[in-house]
């Protein structure tokens, strides 16, 4: 019976210990799938981060296909970003300014997923990316501030 009351005990204190870098007014639910690409990784657009607000972001970002056509967002074995407000979110944006619609959704922002640690990183694409997101933002709700972003070209 003691055994049973500390697993849950245990179960419940790592539930409320999550920590997200999310709006207090959004709930986004957001499924990574950690899947690496298949085969030639072929880059359609590449670029740069551009560190703001005193973070230290940094490191090259692109957009390709695998072998299999399937749509990967990567960030470099040189990615770096400002991990202590908690996680940090990927949004590609048809602009370098994260601008929000609460409620209504923005068709010029894709979420594509949360950073939790530095270095390289490969995030699956459901379907395809529209032409003209061409900017990767780094985005910390918390802080409500961006980390840095970079111009895919």
């Amino acid at each position: 019976m003691k055994r049973i009351f500390i697993a849950i005990f245990a179960l419940a204190l790592t539930t409320m210990t999550a920590v997200s870098c999310s709006n207090d007014n959004e709930t986004t639910t957001v499924e990574v799938d950690s899947a690496l690409p298949v085969g030639t990784f072929t880059v359609t657009k590449s670029g740069t981060l551009t560190a703001q607000n005193g973070t230290p972001t940094a490191g090259k970002i692109e957009i390709g296909v695998d072998s299999e056509n399937t749509t990967f967002v990567h960030l470099g074995s040189d990615f770096t970003t400002e991990l202590g407000t908690g996680t940090a979110t990927v949004y590609l944006s048809t602009t370098s300014t994260y601008t929000a619609s609460p409620g209504t959704g923005n068709p010029d922002l894709k979420l594509i997923g949360i950073v939790t640690e530095n270095g390289e990183i490969y995030y699956k694409v459901n379907g395809t990316i529209a032409a003209n997101l061409n900017y990767l933002i780094i985005w910390c709700g918390s802080a409500n501030i961006p980390f840095g972003n970079g111009l895919l070209q």
